[in-house]
């Protein structure tokens, strides 16, 4: 066999086998002699093909993944009461929904502010699906706006309902101010917009921490943290979990994926 080939052979072979995990070390098949020689046939065809470390390291990204991606639904799966039926969450959307997304965020976060108007776009495309809002205020030890406004948009739930929730959420977004640049003038705006006729933030410290935790649980460790999950029956091949801001048809991706009935 000429080397090119035994190389190729090598290390297709190599990444045939690269998601196999082996319990214990494997018995020598070559002699150290051997071993020597296919080790410098396999890195001169590696130098000559760079393709196949492109094709073995996406092959080890897409494990990664997976792997990540499993540890993420068994923590919802353990957690899904307190996601999905928290009644200090502001949620949006028919009761008897199918699919849930649930968003943790802060509204000083820059990647949130990002993401904000591509969930505002599946919303309006995914009317049946249950929106639940986490806030999660973990800018709040650095700009106190961030806490003001999570306080504020939990009393314009609880005295306005989902539309006013909503319609807060969105402006307070539309501002365009992060990373500190939100002020209490921007927070006293957007809920007047909601229709609160004297805005004040309120105390939901106790809400605000039980939403930090529960984020600690499912091993986020920023925002945005994004759910998509059937509301029964979940699995993990039904479950997402965007520890990042991402686009509208990724969401709606997730979405279809958790409809039990597609």
């Amino acid at each position: 066999m000429k080397a090119n080939k035994l190389a190729a052979l090598i290390v297709t072979t190599y990444i045939g086998f690269i998601s196999t995990a082996h319990a214990s070390a494997p018995q020598p098949v070559f002699s150290p002699e051997q071993e020597a020689r296919i080790g410098e046939i396999t890195a001169g065809y590696l130098v000559s093909h760079p393709e196949i470390l492109v094709t073995v390291s996406n092959k080890l990204q897409e494990q990664q993944e997976a792997r990540k991606q499993k540890m993420f639904a068994l923590n919802v799966m353990e957690n899904q009461a307190n996601l999905l039926h928290d009644p200090d969450t502001p949620a949006y959307g028919p009761d008897n929904a199918k699919v849930a997304v649930i968003e943790f965020f802060d509204y000083q976060c820059v990647f949130c502010s990002r993401f904000a108007p591509e969930l505002e776009k599946v919303m309006k495309a995914q009317p049946d699906v249950r929106y639940l809002f986490k806030e999660w205020p973990i800018f709040g030890g650095r700009w106190e706006a961030s806490l003001q406004a999570a306080q504020q948009g939990l009393t314009v739930w609880q005295q306005k309902g989902p539309q006013a929730y909503v319609t807060y959420h969105n402006a307070i977004y539309a501002t365009g101010h992060n990373e500190g640049k939100l002020t209490a003038q921007d927070i006293h705006g957007a809920a007047s917009k909601a229709g609160l006729a004297v805005p004040a933030p309120g105390d939901h410290t106790a809400s605000l921490e039980k939403n930090s935790n529960l984020a600690e649980a499912l091993g986020l460790t920023g925002t945005p943290g994004i759910i998509v999950m059937p509301v029964s029956g979940a699995t993990p091949d039904t479950i997402t979990v965007f520890p990042e801001a991402v686009t509208d048809d990724r969401l709606l991706s997730a979405i279809h994926k958790a409809n039990l009935d597609k």
